[in-house]
């Protein structure tokens, strides 16, 4: 399969990148700067690209038998919010004008719900991420309105971070709009299998157009 990785410098865009070539796939890997992509596999081709250059951005996914972004435009960014959206939105215009129907967005678990309730709207969600969280549920009610790509909203665990350490167990259960919990009630997993989820996902192709979760 050849894979076009939107964000493939970024912490899950480079775990990402590693779990997909070692299952064989050749990955099309796209950042803004090349020199942070770390793999040096022959299967990978790394191209240049600012996703707000549509045409360009076109160009690089032609070919991939799917697509997935892992885009963001980092935590601590000044204007969070709008260039969250922007370069969201900028992906999915790309994708369509691509002709690549497999499209994977890689969100955040703000979206996921418990009783109803999103939590992205809770009283504890963090307040430094909370304008990165709302732009990308305001892309989730976009993409939920998508009719012709066969898209996944994917939503880490709530616990998803470069503080965790587990590593690479191989182990994880599904959810759909609410986060999975283990015994100890916590929403947890590794940044490296949630790339098998992905990786797992992308030969399985075992859900459509939804949102869908993993933890441990």
């Amino acid at each position: 399969m050849k894979v076009a990785l939107i964000g493939a410098s970024g912490f899950v865009g480079k775990a990402l990148l590693n779990e997909l070539v070692s299952r064989g796939n050749e990955v099309i890997a796209i950042a803004r700067n090349t020199e942070k992509i770390e793999s040096n596999d022959d299967k990978v081709t790394k191209l240049a690209v600012d996703i707000l250059d549509t045409e360009k951005l076109v160009e690089a996914l032609n070919g991939a038998d799917a697509i997935v972004s892992a885009f963001n435009p980092g935590w601590t960014n000044p204007n969070l919010y709008n260039e969250t959206l922007a370069g969201a939105q900028a992906i999915h215009k790309a994708v369509k004008a691509s002709g690549v129907k497999r499209y994977i967005f890689i969100g955040g678990a703000g979206t996921l719900q418990i009783d109803g309730k999103q939590l992205v709207d809770g009283p504890q969600f963090p307040a430094e991420i909370y304008p990165g969280a709302s732009a990308v549920r305001d892309y989730f009610n976009i993409l939920k309105q998508e009719k012709e790509l066969d898209w996944l909203f994917f939503s880490p665990a709530i616990e998803m971070h470069p503080g965790i350490t587990i590593g690479r167990t191989g182990k994880y259960r599904l959810g759909k709009t609410s986060p999975v919990f283990n015994e100890e009630g916590r929403s947890i997993l590794s940044v490296e299998d949630l790339s098998i989820v992905l990786a797992d996902e992308l030969e399985n192709n075992a859900h459509h157009q939804e949102q869908f979760t993993a933890a441990y």
